[in-house]
């Protein structure tokens, strides 16, 4: 059976953009575009003027991104006119419950075969006549009630999960405010500090010559900008150099304890990519980085932990948008703006404190990640098992 069989979908449209509205008014709806799923923390909502032409969906419709960045991403929750680069499902329900829709358009199957039409396509992205060729396997609806319940279960659990790791953040964070007081605005008053005067170098790396012909299946770890999240280093997407790559790069081998931060990127959410930073923990010029990563090595006798958790502050996010380069679509931040970044430098006993309780929360940290993989490894299992 083919998806197209058992579902409908439907195309957003788009207005003139002067006829849109930042105010809630009589005959208007709330515009609904990617953006305002994904990154509904900053969006403003918009508003059109309801006509014959407007698509509208509701909260519990599923949508799916039709083209860019975010093809094939499944979204839902709110409810308004979708514009075009969103695609309504209208499923049969005599034959799909929806539930189980949205499950399969989750799946691997459904996502990867998205992602190749839209390589394909570039920013056409994909139509009705792509998804008509997608094979979809209906079960009795009771069956799909039973697989729907059971995935249902397995995601609530992910998301307390996720719920818990946030709540630990926001601790950590609440515990940095009661101990030092925002760190731009320095209301306690603590002596100030450039980084460069608590550092023995800042530099980027290098992007070998050669690029990514140069990445082997084994060998020294070489971060680029998309390994450095908020606090963390992520090593899905790692890549290797070899030895003699690395000796030529001598100047940006890494040194334990190392704090890494991104050089470009977008500056417009919460989890942009320019000015991210996090702390290297490996053995020491066992590591590299592109021209896109500071590193930041401090002196000795300095908490590379605390002024990691300074970097990462929602204080410092603005921080660096103010003060970044660049155009619209990508920023940069030059080296001289890290250079001057003001550091509080309270007592050291105050510091230490604060150190010592973040290290017992990461721990509680590292158990709830370590529940939360093997909860998604399972989910994953799971999919794969129902959709293929």
């Amino acid at each position: 059976m083919k998806l197209t069989d058992i579902c409908d979908v439907q195309g957003g449209s788009q207005p003139p953009k002067e006829e849109w509205s930042f105010e809630e008014q009589e005959g208007y709806i709330r515009m609904l575009q990617i953006r305002d799923f994904t990154q509904s923390e900053r969006v403003t909502p918009e508003y059109i003027k309801i006509s014959n032409s407007t698509k509208i969906c509701e909260a519990d419709d599923i949508l799916i991104a039709r083209y860019g960045a975010s093809i094939g991403k499944i979204l839902t929750g709110l409810a308004g006119a979708y514009n075009v680069a969103i695609m309504r499902t209208i499923p049969d329900t005599s034959k799909i419950k929806k539930k189980y829709l949205y499950y399969y358009l989750k799946s691997p199957y459904f996502q990867n075969a998205i992602l190749n039409v839209g390589s394909r396509a570039a920013q056409a992205g994909f139509n009705k006549e792509d998804l008509s060729k997608l094979d979809i396997e209906c079960p009795e609806l009771s069956e799909q009630e039973n697989i729907a319940s059971i995935l249902d279960k397995v995601e609530i659990v992910i998301r307390k999960r996720k719920e818990e790791l946030v709540f630990l953040d926001k601790l950590i964070k609440a515990r940095f405010v009661e101990l030092f007081g925002d760190a731009v605005a320095n209301p306690m008053k603590w002596p100030i500090k450039k980084l460069k005067e608590l550092s023995v170098q800042i530099n980027s790396g290098n992007t070998p010559k050669g690029g990514s012909e140069n990445y082997v299946e084994e060998g020294i770890t070489f971060f680029r900008s998309q390994n450095v999240w908020k606090d963390r280093l992520e090593m899905d997407d790692i890549v290797y150099i070899d030895a003699e790559t690395h000796a030529s790069m001598k100047r940006s081998s890494l040194k334990h304890g190392d704090i890494l931060m991104t050089k470009t990127g977008r500056i417009n959410t919460e989890n942009s990519s320019l000015g991210r930073a996090a702390l290297y923990d490996g053995e020491d010029d066992m590591a590299n980085v592109n021209g896109h990563v500071y590193f930041i090595r401090l002196k000795e006798g300095v908490n590379n932990k605390f002024v990691l958790r300074i970097l990462v502050s929602p204080e410092y996010r603005e921080l660096i948008r103010s003060v970044c380069v660049g155009g619209i679509d990508k920023r940069q931040l030059n080296k001289e703006h890290i250079e001057d970044f003001p550091i509080i430098c309270p007592p050291s006993d105050r510091v230490n404190e604060y150190v010592a309780f973040v290290e017992q929360v990461d721990k509680s940290k590292v158990a709830v990640q370590r529940a939360l993989d093997e909860t998604q490894l399972l989910f994953d299992s799971l999919m794969q098992k129902y959709f293929g």
